[in-house]
């Protein structure tokens, strides 16, 4: 029996065909006419077995389309959903939207960190006002007179504290009274200095990265609540939608699946002894099962380097027991109609 086309051959035993009766041996001839008969039938049976060991190698496997999962941006619920399962849709087309309310208000606080942040760096750029300039140096002529006063003071108690008219503490106060009224002065020379170069680039470069961060932001969240209404990326059709409305799905749960491209492909498992004659670009013939079984002419468009066991809808033979390597084969536009899920087989061509 052929494992392939089921073609079977019967033999029998020779002492069953020439059975004789010892009292009429002319009833041998009818047996042996018989199977003078069977054996035509044997031989075309042998024949046939023969031819289909002939036939082109193949792979199984079923009909697929590629497919985008489109993921959950935000665990928000669905509070719209505008296609079904099954529905042709084009890109840009809303499937389904998500609530908005906490991603718009998340929007609105970036957006007035941002502004913050916009102010803050005009302000560094402006410098310090021209009344803080003015301040500084009326509190340096402060600080020079309270300095002046207490030199003064301390330049009388000098030869006071050398006659002992004064205890020496007071004169030791009066020298700390003038030297913190000096450090004042320079403090004050050192502030007014300050505000007269201005802001530092530094200061400039943070209030700059700062407004830029807090606009950075803004945008991320603009962005998010535009991903709120779930739109198709491209043309296709929509395969299933695994949450409804007012399901609340997870952060990356897929919402939508879409099955894309012109045409489905084959993905087939190649067993051990076709890999090295299977390359990326060989033509195959891809014969398709169902209702209306038809050949359709195709490509071999990926096969990966690492090999898988057999899966079990390719246990076909001697096949059972072989490593097998998965393999796309893209079909042409002709059979863009065909549905996923169909069982396929490829052979293919110019491979002996």
């Amino acid at each position: 029996k052929c494992w392939r086309c089921s073609t079977v051959a019967w033999s029998f035993p020779m002492h069953e065909l020439e059975r004789s009766d010892p009292i009429r041996p002319d009833l041998v001839r009818p047996e042996r006419v018989r199977f003078g008969l069977i054996r035509p039938v044997t031989l075309l049976a042998c024949l046939a077995l023969a031819a289909c060991g002939r036939e082109a190698p193949q792979a199984l496997g079923t009909l697929e389309w590629d497919r985008i999962a489109l993921p959950a941006p935000v665990a928000e619920r669905i509070v719209e959903v505008q296609v079904r399962e099954g529905q042709a849709v084009k890109a840009g087309d809303v499937l389904l939207r998500l609530d908005p309310v906490r991603t718009r208000a998340q929007l609105e606080v970036a957006r007035a960190q941002a502004q913050q942040s916009g102010q803050a760096l005009a302000e560094l750029q402006a410098g310090p006002r021209t009344e803080a300039i003015s301040r500084a140096r009326a509190e340096l002529v402060a600080a020079q007179a309270q300095a002046k006063d207490a030199s003064t003071y301390y330049a009388r108690l000098q030869p006071l504290g050398r006659q002992q008219l004064v205890s020496a503490a007071m004169v030791d106060r009066a020298r700390a009274d003038a030297d913190n009224a000096q450090a004042q002065v320079a403090a004050a020379r050192q502030a007014l200095l300050e505000l007269e170069h201005g802001t530092r680039k530094e200061q400039l470069g943070q209030g700059e990265a700062a407004l830029a961060g807090a606009q950075a932001h803004a945008s991320d969240l603009e962005a998010l609540l535009d991903k709120l209404e779930v739109a198709a990326p491209r043309d296709g059709r929509v395969d299933s939608l695994p949450y409804r409305l007012g399901d609340q799905a997870p952060i990356g749960a897929p919402l939508a699946v879409l099955l894309v491209g012109e045409a489905p492909h084959a993905r087939i498992y190649v067993p051990e002894p076709l890999r090295a004659r299977v390359k990326v670009g060989d033509t195959a013939r891809v014969h398709v099962e169902g209702g209306r079984p038809a050949d359709y002419a195709g490509r071999v468009r990926m096969i990966r380097s690492e090999p898988v066991f057999t899966p079990y809808y390719a246990l076909t033979g001697r096949d059972a027991a072989r490593l097998s390597y998965l393999a796309e084969v893209a079909l042409e536009a002709e059979a863009a109609g065909l549905p996923a899920g169909l069982p396929v087989r490829v052979e293919f061509d110019g491979v002996p």
